[in-house]
Formats: structure tokens, C-alpha cells, sequence
């Protein structure tokens, strides 16, 4: 089990640099989309992204690691599942929301994994993290609507495809539970590679249409700062951060660090001259606060019940006799 008196501030630097990272991602990629549509900027961040993965998983595990053990098509369902349905769904969503928005939403996602293992699998949370809940929804609900509840009604679409997109990569995430002789560079590049065929023939069927248009040269020059961006930092940067943070860390303390994301989104639109309303600085500090009580109450459960067995094995030892 992971012991926090084993950690060092280093071990905490790859899962901040993967926070940092994702915050920024927001703000970036919707600045990106001012000059290339949604589903090609989410397939040239995969084109790109996905090879640098294959060589890096050939580097470190060999050519074995690509064999999918005959189950190719449920890594194609999964990876179709999280990075296609999240990373198309979150951009359309970022067409009609803000970054900030987005990232709140996304960080929620620990606790849409609770919610989703308590209606398919009858995992009934513990109290704490049903009042987490609660309080995390009702921060989100404030930020989205500022205040004003007739704000839910005008303009909420990008938010719900967002929110259905996190959905999407929580149950992509549950699905590596399938998985667990694959490393999570192994499971990452092969459903990765899956769902980015699924990417294209999106991208290609709306482009066909006439829905979104590929970009030229004159539009990709104008944003390939922002490209390289989401592709490298926000897509192999990120990934590789986060899988070493919860190496080091363990997975409770890990997941603590998405609670920055929507922080460093909200800092960087205040960089950019916007200027938050008092209900939308209360609703991200409860949601940040929830999240935050709801990950520690989850590692709590993780250490008790431990506690709880190693009391029982120590009573069970039968008693020296007094000499």
C-alpha cells in the first residue's frame, strides 16, 4: 500500500505538471477554435499524438506490448468510447462555453465515477462523498449559471456535451479494470489508437457535410502554437505526467491534483481580463472544496479498513504468559 512517509515534494511535481497542463488545455484549445474547427483540431492532436505513443510504448515495453491478446475490439469500443466521445464532445462544448466552465465540469469527474459505480454495480458511496456530491453540484450549478438560475436555460448545451463526454471517459476509464495485465501506457496507446480511427471518420463525415471545414494552411499557421500545445503538453505530456504521478503518489493522493485543473483555467481567463462575479467565486470554491473532501474521505475509507484488520490480526495473537 502506498505510505505517504515514503513521498517527497518531488514526487508531487509529474501530477502538478499534468494539472498545469489540462488547466491550461481549456483556454488554449478554445482559443485554437477560433481558426480550426472542433473535429479537426481533436484529429491532429490524435494523429500526432498516438504515434509518439506507439514509439514510446515500443521504447519501454517492446513490440509485444502492441499485441492487443485478441481482444482488438474492445480496446476499439473503450478508446472509441473515451477519446473520441470526450475529446469531440468536450471541443463542441467548448464552441459554446467557457474554458473555466469546461474544466469544472471535467474535474468532477472522481466523483461522475462514483455516481456511475453506484448505478451500474451498486456501489453505494459513503455519506461523506454523497454530501461531496451535493455540495460539488450545487458550486457548478452557481459557476454555470452566475448566480442567476435563468442562466441554465440559455446557452447550458455546451455544458450537458461536455458533461456527457466526461461521462464517456469515466466508463473508458472503468474499463481499464478489464485490463490489468496491460501497463497504463499499454492500455493508454492501443485504445488510444482505436478511438483516433473513430476521430477521423467523425472528422471526415462532418467535413463531407459541410458541417466543419478542414483547415488550411493560413488557419493552422494561426494557431500552431496552440496546436502543438494541445497536442504535446495536453495530450503526451499530461498522460505520461499523470501515470507517473499516480505511480508515485498512489491513486488517492494522485487524483487530488485534478482539483487544480479548473483552478488554473479560472486563473488564466482572470489573466485575460475576465473578471469573476462573487457567485461564480463561490461556486468554485465549493466545488474545489467538495472534490478535495471527497478524495480525502476516499482515502480514509482506503487506510481504515487496513487499520481495522491489522487491529484484528493483533488481537487474534494469543497473549505472552507473565513470566
Amino acid at each position: 500500500m502506498f505510505d505517504d512517509n515514503r513521498t517527497s515534494p518531488l514526487d508531487s511535481l509529474p501530477s502538478l505538471l499534468a494539472a498545469l497542463c489540462w488547466g491550461a488545455m481549456f483556454p488554449i484549445a478554445a482559443s485554437a477554435m477560433h481558426h480550426v474547427d472542433p473535429f479537426p483540431l481533436t484529429a491532429i492532436r490524435y494523429g500526432v499524438a498516438v504515434p509518439v505513443w506507439i514509439v514510446l510504448l515500443l521504447a519501454l515495453e517492446g513490440r509485444r506490448a502492441l499485441r492487443t491478446e485478441g481482444r482488438a475490439l474492445e480496446l476499439f469500443a473503450l478508446g472509441s468510447l473515451g477519446f473520441a466521445g470526450f475529446n469531440l464532445l468536450s471541443y463542441l462544448g467548448l464552441e459554446h462555453t467557457r474554458p473555466q466552465d469546461a474544466a469544472l465540469i471535467v474535474a468532477a469527474q472522481p466523483l461522475l465515477t462514483v455516481l456511475v459505480l453506484w448505478l451500474t454495480a451498486k456501489q453505494t458511496p459513503a455519506r461523506a462523498t454523497l454530501v461531496a456530491m451535493t455540495v460539488a453540484l450545487a458550486g457548478v450549478v452557481l459557476v454555470i449559471s452566475r448566480g442567476h438560475v435563468s442562466n441554465l436555460a440559455h446557452g447550458s448545451g455546451g455544458d450537458v456535451l461536455i458533461l456527457v463526454g466526461a461521462v464517456g471517459w469515466v466508463f473508458y476509464t472503468l474499463g481499464a479494470r478489464r485490463f490489468a495485465g496491460f501497463s497504463p501506457l499499454r492500455y493508454t496507446t492501443l485504445t488510444a489508437a482505436g478511438g483516433t480511427l473513430t476521430i477521423f471518420a467523425a472528422t471526415a463525415a462532418v467535413t463531407a457535410t459541410g458541417a466543419e471545414a478542414l483547415p488550411g494552411t493560413g488557419a493552422l499557421g494561426a494557431a500552431w502554437l496552440q496546436i502543438v500545445f494541445v497536442i504535446f503538453m495536453g495530450g503526451v505530456v499530461a498522460v505520461m505526467a499523470w501515470n507517473e504521478g499516480i505511480r508515485r503518489l498512489g491513486p488517492p493522493n494522485g487524483a487530488l491534483f485534478i482539483n487544480l485543473v479548473p483552478v488554473v483555467a479560472f486563473a488564466i481567463a482572470i489573466g485575460q481580463g475576465y473578471r469573476p462575479g462573487d457567485y461564480e467565486i463561490a461556486g468554485a470554491l465549493l466545488t474545489v472544496l467538495a472534490l478535495v473532501a471527497a478524495n480525502l474521505a476516499g482515502r480514509q475509507a482506503i487506510r481504515f479498513p487496513s487499520r481495522l484488520a491489522w487491529a484484528a490480526t493483533r488481537e487474534a495473537k494469543p497473549a505472552k504468559s507473565l513470566p
